[in-house]
């Protein structure tokens, strides 16, 4: 049986220029059990890139973005988490996991 092709998710945010210390203090000790969820609904090869002026650039891998947002929507980990995050970005209506508005992917080196 063949293995669906992962799609790529790339995204953007902004963390505010006072709280990015902590931001990045948060994201060295993320909880075990947002990990967990984030590994059980599909979430994979998930990294955060922090700029110096506060901008974030989040990818992750997924075979299906609805289920893996859906997913850990569904979660109690991840309301708990975003109501923490929510504070630290800057131009955010609603939950950070709200604002992924994935990036058109223009290029891929394989």
């Amino acid at each position: 049986m063949e293995r669906p092709t992962a799609r790529r998710v790339c995204f953007l945010l902004k963390v505010k220029a006072d709280r990015m210390d902590e931001y990045r203090r948060r994201h060295a000790e993320v909880w075990p059990e947002m990990l967990a969820a984030l590994r059980e609904t599909g979430w994979r090869n998930y990294s955060l890139f922090l700029a110096p002026d506060g901008l974030l650039v989040g990818y992750f891998e997924t075979e299906d973005l609805d289920a893996a947002l859906r997913g850990m929507a569904a979660t109690d980990v991840n309301a708990r988490w975003q109501a923490e995050m929510a504070p630290f970005f800057e131009s955010l209506d609603g939950r950070p996991d709200e604002g992924i508005a994935p990036l058109t992917e223009v290029f891929h080196l394989d």
